[in-house]
């Protein structure tokens, strides 16, 4: 069993050998514990309430209109379960690394391996998409008060590119294009405000988790005050009138393109949430992580859902659902439409705000993700060194901050929105699906216990259920998933195998008993992966077998694991 791959990492091992490496960690006696509840909850919120809102929500808003609402109910739902899942882990494995460590312990190491390089994707990559919308933001405050950059250092080259290629209205962007410098044929066209953010947060959190706290922690109360205003002045222009737009075929509807319309937004939705599970990262830097990680997590879910529905219905309140096409900072929009520039100005100041304080908590996660691989031999020794006066991963945050900054220059913030959001869902699929697999424990006064709901006849009867409702509002619908075509083609295949992997669960629930709640996290986050294009796959998949050529090249001859086996 030496060379298995999925052989996994003992609960109380992972406990053992992280007391170890806080007391003999590289360079010092390990990180900090400084966190409290109330930091925790406030990393959450920093985490969740960013570009999210800011930005992805226009786009969010104008596939789905009104009824977007309801995709953001459903993903809260589906991260809800999501948080009680991770709570779970992190009540019994209180130690940084986060899903890469709660899948070590559940599925083996290749699963662990492969959901920590997808979590890459969520923090370092869903970064680069947080920088970008940063930048715009803050460009536009300088606008505002008269101090202009010019176009070709406020945006990226492919942006430029594509705006002139497709001959873009985007003046902006294609002025970029022609009156960039250029150094023989090669245009200089790079988003300096992004890279900069980029470098300050990278210095921030190299320093210390105790500033980046501090910092946060205003960030955090500054934003909320700030969405808050959002939502109360934005109130006043509500005309309920525009919650049922009229649709193409002439129908006043809350949902106007429909269900499937609303679906077609999960990217940009689920994006709004992904940062929830940042909070785990913070495992050994927290001074009650068995209490204080699942109770922040789940304090920071319910909150920013709140906050995400309310906005939601402000903006589709106040202007109609199709004025979001390509806007991509949505809560300035409808005051610029209603003319009241000082909350313009107000919202970039937000936005600034939110999403910087986006930028630290996933700057901070990147790092002690790897930190946790490189303790398992998967990654080399100089990703778990702490540094001797600041006591954080140093060398993993260079490079956490070097793998933002450089894609920075060749990418645009279209691309990173959906990978992210594809990376973030598998994670969470395997985070409940981990649940099932661990051994039961006895509750514990003072820890977290998730509550357990026996599923032997429920689920099964929960899919029945639906089957049935299903079938008698469209009874063509499953029908129609086998007529495959190249329009539908990764929509249809993605439900079949939510349907096959439904009816498995089903079947396992009765015969294993399994609790119910990781069973309804599993579910609802596999439904949310079935609004993933082909192209999203594609990208994903590359993303996965390049992973994977790292693995089998380092990590699995690497392995703690492995050497210990030996």
């Amino acid at each position: 069993m030496s060379n298995s791959l999925f052989r996994t990492k003992n609960i109380d091992k992972i406990l053992r050998d992280a007391a170890t490496n806080e007391e003999n960690a590289h360079g010092s006696g390990g990180l900090k514990r400084v966190l409290t509840l109330r930091d925790l909850t406030f990393f959450g919120i920093a985490a969740i309430i960013g570009a999210g809102s800011f930005s992805s929500l226009g786009e969010a808003v104008f596939k789905g209109g009104p009824g977007v609402v309801f995709l953001f109910i459903i993903c809260a739902i589906a991260c809800g379960f999501t948080a009680m899942c991770y709570a779970e882990f992190a009540s019994r494995i209180p130690v940084a690394g986060s899903a890469y460590t709660y899948a070590y312990a559940s599925f083996g190491e290749l699963f662990a391996w492969i959901i920590g390089w997808a979590l890459i994707m969520e923090y370092s990559i869903g970064n680069i998409y947080v920088a970008f919308s940063w930048s715009d933001y803050f460009t536009s405050f300088l606008h505002k008060i008269n101090i202009h950059i010019p176009d070709y250092l406020t945006c990226s080259y492919m942006e430029a590119k594509k705006a002139f290629m497709n001959n873009s209205s985007n003046a902006e962007l294609t002025g970029a294009w022609n009156y960039a410098p250029t150094v023989g044929s090669f245009k200089i066209i790079f988003d300096l405000p992004a890279l900069m953010i980029n470098l300050f947060i990278t210095i921030l959190v190299y320093k210390g988790v105790k500033e980046s706290r501090n910092f946060s922690n205003v960030m955090v109360i500054l934003k909320l005050i700030i969405v808050a205003l959002v939502i109360g002045v934005g109130a006043y222009y509500v005309d309920p009138g525009n919650w049922l737009p009229v649709n193409d075929a002439g129908v006043a509807s809350f949902m106007p393109n429909g269900f499937a319309g609303v679906m077609t937004a999960v990217s940009g939705v689920f994006f709004a949430y992904i940062g929830f599970d940042a909070i785990s990262v913070m495992a050994e830097e927290s001074k009650n992580p068995q209490r204080d990680l699942p109770r922040s997590m789940i304090l920071s879910l319910v909150i920013c859902t709140v906050v995400y529905i309310l906005l939601t219905l402000v903006l589709t309140g106040v202007l109609n659902y199709r004025m979001f096409e390509g806007v991509g900072d949505p809560l300035a929009k409808i005051f610029e439409v209603k003319n009241v520039g000082w909350m313009q100005a107000f919202v970039s100041v937000a936005a600034v705000i939110a999403m910087t304080s986006v930028l630290l908590v996933f700057q901070m996660g990147q790092p002690r993700i790897w930190m946790s691989m490189s303790r398992d031999g998967l990654l080399p020794p100089a990703f778990q060194r702490i540094h001797p006066k600041y006591q954080t991963p140093s060398f993993a945050t260079i490079i956490t901050g070097l793998l933002v900054g450089v894609p920075i220059l060749f990418t645009d913030k279209t691309f990173v929105l959906d990978f992210t959001s594809i990376a973030t869902l598998f994670a969470f699929v395997l985070v409940c699906g981990g649940i099932l697999l661990i051994p039961k424990k006895e509750k514990v006064a003072g820890k977290f216990n998730m509550p357990y709901v026996n599923s032997k006849y429920i689920f099964p009867l929960l899919i029945m259920c639906a089957v049935v409702i299903i079938k008698l509002a469209n009874k063509d619908y499953f029908s129609a998933l086998f007529n495959v075509t190249e329009d539908n083609a990764s929509l249809n295949i993605s439900t079949i195998i939510l349907w096959i992997v439904l009816i498995i669960l089903a079947v396992f629930s009765y015969v294993k008993s399994f609790s119910l709640i990781p069973l309804l996290g599993l579910s609802s986050c596999l439904y949310l992966l079935t609004g993933m294009t082909g192209a999203n796959w594609a990208w994903f998949g590359s993303w996965l077998a390049l992973g994977l050529i790292f693995y089998f090249s380092y990590g699995y001859k690497k392995s703690r694991l492995a050497q210990t086996i030996l």
